[in-house]
């Protein structure tokens, strides 16, 4: 049986009955979540989250990049949030590789060099203020008040503000 085979039996046997208490897709605290994709992050558990309250976005280190630019747009333009939470964590994989070598490696396998930045990073703080102020810059974005970044750590759960 594959993964994929695996989790549709779960669904199928599982407790999933959508979300038919939230009628709309706007969220009800206004706020998105930008994070990582890395499987260890709850974002449900580490915020104590119910359907229908935030926005997640997630992707390989909790990047603020284009595509979550273009997603913040979205949600705060026609989904109704105001605020952004960048959070990003300990032992990420991003900080395990450089831009350089990982493209190197995409080059020599397809002949091709892929044209988007990796964007790792060595200090996890400092990818968050970058981040931070990605949003906070970003002209696409119209509610840039209330932008904050945070640091989880996946060993103890705490979740650490960066200034």
């Amino acid at each position: 049986m594959t993964a994929i085979d695996e989790l549709l039996h779960r669904h199928a046997i599982g407790v999933d009955h959508g979300a038919p208490e939230v009628p709309t897709p706007v969220p009800s605290l206004h706020l998105a979540v930008v994070t990582c994709m890395d499987a260890r992050i709850k974002v449900f558990d580490v915020f104590g989250l119910r359907h229908g309250e935030v926005h997640i976005m997630r992707n390989a280190g909790g990047i603020v990049t284009d595509d979550i630019v273009r997603s913040l747009a979205i949600s705060q333009r026609k989904l109704q949030t105001r605020e952004v939470i960048v959070m990003q964590h300990t032992s990420c994989g991003m900080s395990t590789i450089t831009d350089d070598e990982f493209k190197d490696e995409i080059e020599r396998d397809t002949k091709l060099r892929p044209p988007w930045a990796i964007e790792a990073f060595r200090e996890v703080k400092d990818s968050v203020r970058q981040s931070v102020e990605r949003v906070r810059r970003s002209p696409f974005v119209p509610y840039r008040d209330n932008v904050r970044g945070f640091v989880y750590d996946v060993r103890t759960a705490e979740l650490t503000e960066v200034d």
